[in-house]
Order: structure tokens, then C-alpha cells, then sequence
């Protein structure tokens, strides 16, 4: 039941709460945008669309032009859960996004972030 409300929250509302926490901390919406990019596989221009459209959390992950091989590499924990233990798919994409942006916003270089 919470999954699905995660799914159903717009990424219009979602975006500034994540482009929020990285400028609190001295990063950029820029930064947050490549991170984004990296992780789904959208340019800035699909990105932009997609906020534009006004769709909800899940169906940008679903709809994403191709999840970053290295996704695999994102381990840790996001509200006490450990990323790769996550078992739904959908959740796991998207507390992988989570994940980058907490280590963004705690100083991470931007590289490292990426699994560069």
C-alpha cells in the first residue's frame, strides 16, 4: 500500500523536495539534473518534458530511456532500508535516485556519486 504511494506522487512535486535538499547543502540543480540523467537515462530536454507532463513518480522510472548499468553499484541505506535489498523493482529505482541525492548532498564529489 505505501509502495503505490510513492508510485502515485507527481515528480512535479517530487523534483524541487530533491533539487531542495542538494541546494541546502552547496550543490546545484544542475548537478541534480546530470544525477537524474545518469541514473534513467533521460536527457535534460526529456527530463524538462517530463515535469512538464505533470506524470507521477512511477511512471517516470517506468517510462525511463535506460536505467544506468551501474545502478547495481548504488548500495547503502535510505530510511533504514538497505537499496539493494529492496525487492519491487519500481522501489528499488527509485530509492536508488534517494540514495544519490543524500550523497550529493552530504559533499560526495559528483564522480563518485556517478560510480565513475
Amino acid at each position: 500500500m505505501e509502495q503505490e504511494k510513492v508510485f502515485a506522487m507527481k515528480l512535479s512535486k517530487i523534483y524541487p523536495l530533491l533539487t531542495a535538499k542538494a541546494e541546502r547543502k552547496g550543490r546545484t540543480r544542475q548537478e541534480v539534473d546530470e544525477v537524474i540523467c545518469w541514473l534513467t537515462g533521460y536527457d535534460r530536454a526529456g527530463l524538462e518534458r517530463q515535469l512538464s507532463l505533470d506524470i507521477d513518480y512511477g511512471t517516470f522510472f517506468r517510462e525511463a530511456p535506460r536505467m544506468n548499468p551501474s545502478c547495481g553499484k548504488i548500495t547503502g541505506t535510505v530510511c533504514g532500508v538497505r537499496v539493494e535489498e529492496i525487492e519491487d523493482p519500481l522501489m528499488r529505482k527509485i530509492r536508488y535516485l534517494d540514495k544519490l541525492i543524500d550523497e550529493l548532498a552530504k559533499g560526495k564529489q559528483l564522480e563518485k556519486v556517478l560510480r565513475k
